[in-house]
């Protein structure tokens, strides 16, 4: 298991990551999402051990991350920016790799770069930003890892190929209990293969839930009265994120349990109520919606 607990980090005086604090369960895929800014590399970089955190911890099965040396050759990562040696190919990086990584699968690597169709004579260097991202998770998910961190994995991939690096991602946890955290802006892929989802602000984590639950507690609402027959505050009690009239319809965003909203629908006997469900992307956008404002409304 991944936990971060109570972490803090600033940079000079501004403050990256405010007492922060998440859990990536064995066998699961978390999805970390988040605006520009919010923090999502710079926790990415504490739970690989590249940066040591001001306040907190970073654990993973209950070890200290930064001081393990062990710990972070039983981890894949992947970041937004990649690095290969300036002169190597693909088989002369796999030598590299071998020599770091204890649990490196030779078989796994040649049978990844003919399913990826990439040629492993060629430099890295001339590769172009999709192979290279391909490069890199061939080499990554060769050497086994038990963890595995990716920040923007498919960012450049075509659908074809964003298919394939799932399925071997979602293989690996089912097949060996790995676990992965993931950070993306691609909240559609995230809503089919993640069992958590975290969000970020301004370095704090607002809502960190299983998907499905965070799902179930956060709906579109439409609701319509007969002309005269309006209740004088027909949604009190609810949790309203956010509320627009059209006409005579009432629009709402609503984080509250399905039994509470219809509760209140039975209680007012509205001539129009509809519950509509909300997507990932769409509940991203609501929740951030007070530091998004412009944006939020005009998608609402």
């Amino acid at each position: 298991m991944i936990q971060v607990s109570n972490v803090s980090k600033s940079f000079d005086h501004f403050k990256a990551l405010d007492d922060l604090t998440l859990t990536v369960k064995k066998g699961s895929i978390y999805g970390l999402v988040g605006v520009n800014g919010s923090g999502k590399t710079t926790i990415i970089k504490h739970i690989t051990g590249v940066l040591k955190p001001d306040e907190g911890v970073v654990t993973i099965d209950g070890e200290n991350v930064f001081d393990s040396v062990s710990l972070k050759r039983r981890t894949g990562f992947i970041p937004d920016d990649l690095y290969f040696f300036a002169t190597y190919n693909l088989r002369e990086m796999s030598a590299f790799y071998r020599g770091v990584y204890p649990s490196w699968n030779g078989e796994r690597f040649a049978s990844m770069v003919s399913q990826f169709g990439l040629p492993a004579r060629t430099k890295l260097s001339k590769f172009s930003k999709g192979m290279q991202k391909q490069a890199a998770f061939i080499l990554t998910m060769s050497s086994t890892p038990d963890y595995l961190i990716l920040d923007e994995p498919i960012d450049g991939l075509d659908p074809l190929v964003r298919k394939l690096v799932w399925k071997v991602i979602v293989d690996d946890v089912a097949e060996r209990e790995m676990s992965v955290l993931v950070s993306s802006h691609n909240l559609r892929e995230l809503e089919g293969i993640c069992d958590s989802i975290g969000i970020l602000s301004k370095g704090a984590m607002m809502i960190e839930r299983e998907l499905d639950e965070l799902k179930t507690d956060i709906h579109k609402v439409q609701v319509a009265f007969r002309e005269n027959e309006r209740p004088e505050n027909p949604y009190a009690g609810l949790n309203i994120l956010r509320a627009e009239s059209r006409g005579s319809v009432d629009l709402l965003i609503v984080r509250d349990k399905k039994e509470t909203v219809e509760a209140m629908a039975a209680e007012t006997r509205p001539a129009v109520f509809d519950m509509l469900p909300l997507s990932l992307e769409e509940i991203f956008i609501y929740e951030l919606g007070g530091e998004n404002d412009e944006i939020s409304r005009a998608i609402f």
